[in-house]
């Protein structure tokens, strides 16, 4: 047998899979023969090391030097990796360094709260051992109890229990260790039994003794809503469970990562996506270092195993004119910005008007995104993360008090300030260090600045300017050593920290589900305040990519993502010209047939009109193509996933209802509506289907142009799971349920004609082919869509209105081009139409007669997309290659 061939490098496509027990390491070496004939080259696995036990994401790390037991352990991974290489492919792993699970079976959290700050592992984790609150100082905040304090210890969910291991604190189900300085006594004490029974809190020396013993740990037992507020770990967003790690010291960085530089150097791996870079003290610094070792082992990996440098890319939100910083030394992001833009290109800007006001007039909201956002930022600031703006504050007013010129400015002043900067923040964070901000975040700053001076009291002006200076507008390193550059520095990485999670919670968890016009732009990445983009915008961001990140991810769907991609591309239909008047006509025909099903709540409707209206949005995308009303199995799963996600939205809008204080009556009337509205005998279902009927065909061309776009522009596409047929997902935990993938092997074998596909795309196996095909193209021409130059090509028509339809470019190497044609907009021909066929009488119908494309490469070209073949020269009839679909690939016919 000879050797497998080395898997490419860099990855010319990724298959991301989610992992857990349910799904695991075997589980994935079944599915690798499935991704190679496919035409994938890398799997991309989440978090493979230990996580809590029962973790469905594995973002919840327990231990960074092994791999998941639940997975199948190391040597799962290993027969995983002998599979790819047998086919030539290659593994990236998600890593997560900015957190772990606070909590059992961590042994370095154990540890910390076992020996307190004398424990080797204090240093690891983000901890604030300076804490304001003398209960607190020096300890640990555990926010666990589900009951005040002592009512949690008279009730028994804290008590002290005793096993083979010793004495220990159980609180709930969970033990907790004591420091050896308060286990000695209870070990001299006498027999086990008769130590707890003298610590039963049912009677008042017992309660006194369990509170003394309690006293006596490095650690502080509270209520769980107290987090919010008094919290002294730096945490994941808000959740408690979920601790930051200090990835700005060597030491830590080097004993969380040492099973990732053993993997890689043994060939196991092939690269990293950095999990939430945004969270780490110094993302500039982690990336460099990371990237620094990783080269450093290149030269150790087996000769099975690629050997050109690692595969890095970064999870990272992109707002709109932001871009990746090069000296990182990464190959780009994870591409939530491509799914923005590519999300954009499919939504019609000329139906954005009567969008907004269908929004107002449904809903009775006037404000715009930009403003529900500045309002959920406020919100959030106060409900979620009160701790961290304290702490980010109290870091302030120790800059402030190290300079003899500010020593009585006060706390509340900076926190008022503070607000302002951070509801004003227009990026998820800056990134100054030793010497100030760069240009780039000096930009970023004065926006803040300028909003942020506009709403401050006239006499916190001055304070604005100076906390401007503190974090970043003057360099630390320009002031001599001592305790000023400490506090200034230490200030401006305690908010450059904050910044991001208050931007996720409020925007992405907040905004995203109160702001409702059009719930296809309401995506992780994206603006929901900016509905369209332009071709020529597109193309020049498609230009910039390649020049400065030709090896970014290209993501459409993802584990995270809000609605699936085709549910996107369905909904984007509404924003037509042609479409958004009968879907106002049709929603405000629903509203008033459905009245008689709301109840009233505290003498209100429910849902509320925004919350109808969004549902009604949320069933026209994910309602799956192949139900029908009558269909009972298959109409009780899609409601219980519909009921799913409306809880979590109503908790995550934070209006009516929430996480930490679920409204039940508002939430059980809602979900009583959603149930006598999917009731068959109320015929909603039957108009529900009727609608997506209509608008369905349209729907799936915007879905094929969306999966064209991902695999020919440049950068590296990333597959999310399952999503090869069509994905009509709903939030986390719809988009990770299980994949049928034995269906997917079956109709991958087929060998059906495009003509058998199209009139079975209900089925999904037509978007599967055009995936299939272009993989493979992606693979046959490589160089090209590694290294090629991406350019625009022109669109001439009589009326100069094609331009703004068909999208033209170009792939193009050495002399070989690869030529990408795709229409937007389709609405117009393939509204009420059976099926998203395509011919020359379509393309007629949006391309004047006369259409050309120009500054092609001249050739003999096939299109892989369907059975059309012929000359090209520098220009073409793009009506005569649009068939049988409405997007086109040519490739040389030698291909």
């Amino acid at each position: 047998m000879s050797d497998p061939s080395p898997a490419p490098n860099p990855p010319h496509a990724l298959a991301r899979l989610q992992l857990h027990a349910g799904f695991t390491l075997d589980d994935a070496a079944e599915r690798v023969d499935y991704y190679d004939t496919l035409g994938v080259s890398h799997l991309y696995a989440s978090p493979l090391f230990a996580a809590r036990p029962g973790s469905c994401h594995g973002y919840d790390v327990i231990d960074y030097h092994r791999i998941n037991p639940e997975l199948g352990g190391e040597p799962a991974l290993r027969r995983l990796v002998a599979r790819l290489r047998t086919h030539g492919m290659g593994l990236v792993l998600d890593i997560v360094p900015n957190h772990m699970f606070a909590g059992p079976g961590n042994a370095w959290w154990m540890d910390v709260l076992r020996l307190g700050r004398a424990s080797r592992y204090a240093g690891y984790f983000d901890i604030d051992w300076h804490s304001p609150d003398p209960l607190v100082r020096g300890r640990v905040l555990l926010p666990i109890l589900g009951k005040p304090y002592a009512q949690a210890l008279r009730d028994g969910d804290v008590r002290l229990v005793h096993d083979e291991a010793g004495f220990a604190l159980r609180v709930h189900e969970a033990a907790l260790p004591l420091s050896p300085a308060s286990t000695q006594p209870l070990e001299r004490a006498g027999e086990p039994a008769a130590v707890l029974a003298a610590h039963d809190a049912n009677g008042a020396a017992g309660f006194d003794r369990l509170h003394t013993l309690i006293d006596a740990q490095h650690y502080r037992l509270v209520l769980w809503k107290l987090a919010n507020d008094t919290i002294d770990y730096r945490r994941f967003f808000d959740i408690n469970e979920l601790a930051g790690m200090r990835m700005d010291r060597t030491r830590v960085f080097e004993d969380s990562h040492a099973l990732v530089f053993r993997l890689y150097a043994e060939g196991l791996i092939d690269g990293v996506r950095i999990d939430h870079i945004d969270g780490l003290a110094d993302p500039h610094r982690y990336c460099r270092q990371l990237r620094h070792r990783l080269r450093r082992l290149q030269r150790q990996r087996p000769a099975g195993a690629p050997p050109g440098p690692a595969y890095v890319v970064v999870e990272k939100i992109l707002a709109e004119g932001e871009r990746l910083r090069g000296t990182w030394r990464t190959d780009g992001t994870t591409g939530y910005e491509f799914m923005d833009q590519a999300g954009a290109l499919l939504h019609d800007a000329a139906g954005e008007d009567m969008l907004t006001e269908l929004w107002q007039a449904m809903s009775g909201e006037r404000a715009d995104f930009a403003a529900v956002a500045r309002t959920a930022r406020r919100q959030i600031l106060v409900d979620s993360f009160e701790a961290e703006l304290d702490r980010t504050a109290r870091a302030l007013l120790d800059a402030a008090r190290a300079d003899l010129s500010t020593r009585d400015v006060s706390l509340p002043a900076i926190r008022r300030v503070l607000v302002e900067l951070l509801v004003h923040f227009p990026v998820y964070r800056t990134y100054a260090g030793g010497l100030g901000r760069d240009a780039a975040d000096e930009s970023v700053f004065q926006q803040a600045y300028g909003r942020a001076h506009r709403h401050v009291r006239i006499e916190d002006r001055e304070l604005l300017a100076e906390v401007s200076a503190w974090l970043g507008g003057q360099s630390p390193r320009g002031l001599p050593p001592g305790r000023m550059r400490r506090a200034r520095e230490r200030a401006m990485t305690i908010f450059q920290q904050a910044t991001s999670p208050m931007a996720a919670k409020a925007v992405e968890d907040t905004a995203c589900y109160r702001y409702g016009r059009l719930l296809s732009r309401n995506e992780v990445g994206a603006d929901p305040g900016r509905l369209a983009l332009d071709i020529p915008g597109f193309h020049a961001l498609c230009a910039e990519r390649a020049h400065d990140y030709p090896r970014n991810l290209l993501a459409t769907a993802t584990h995270d993502h809000k609605r699936g991609e085709d549910a996107r591309a369905r909904l984007a239909v509404l924003s037509q010209a042609s479409v958004v008047g009968a879907w106002a006509s049709t929603v405000a025909r629903w509203r008033e047939r459905n009245a008689r099903l709301r109840p009233l709540v505290d003498e209100a409707p429910a849902p509320s009109p925004a919350d109808e209206y969004m549902l009604y949005q949320t069933l026209v995308g994910a309602w799956p193509l192949e139900l029908a009303p009558g269909q009972t199995d298959g109409a009780r799963d899609f409601a219980d996933r519909i009921a799913q996600w409306q809880r979590k939205a109503l908790r995550e809008a934070k209006r009516r209802s929430r996480w930490t204080q679920p409204n039940e009556p508002y939430e059980e009337a809602c979900e009583s509506f959603l149930a006598r509205l999917l009731d068959p005998a109320h015929g909603f279902t039957a108009e529900l289907h009727a609608f997506v009927g209509r608008i369905a065909a349209a729907g799936a061309a915007n879905s094929l142009l969306q999966t064209v776009l991902r695999l020919t522009t440049p950068g590296i596409p990333d597959m999310y799971q399952g999503t090869e047929f069509w994905d009509f997902s709903l939030v986390d935990p719809d988009n990770r349920r299980p994949v049928d993938f034995a269906i997917r092997q079956a109709a991958l074998n087929e060998s059906a004609s495009w003509d058998r596909l199209l009139q079975d795309w209900r089925d999904g196996r037509l978007k599967q082919r055009v995936i299939r095909e272009l993989l493979q193209l992606r693979s046959r021409h490589a160089p090209t869509f590694a290294q090629g130059d991406y350019r625009a090509l022109a669109v001439a028509s009589p009326d100069g209105q094609a331009g703004d339809r068909l999208l033209a470019f170009q792939r193009t190497l050495d002399g070989h081009a690869i030529i990408v044609l795709a229409l937007r907009h389709t609405a117009e021909v393939l509204l009420d139409a059976a099926m998203p066929r395509w011919d020359a009488a379509s393309s007629a119908a949006l391309l004047p007669h006369g259409t050309r494309v120009r500054g092609l490469s001249p050739g003999r070209y096939r299109n892989v997309l369907g059975e059309g073949e012929g000359v090209v020269d520098t220009g073409l009839d793009p009506s005569s290659w649009l068939a049988p679909l409405p997007v086109a690939v040519l490739a040389p016919t030698a291909s």
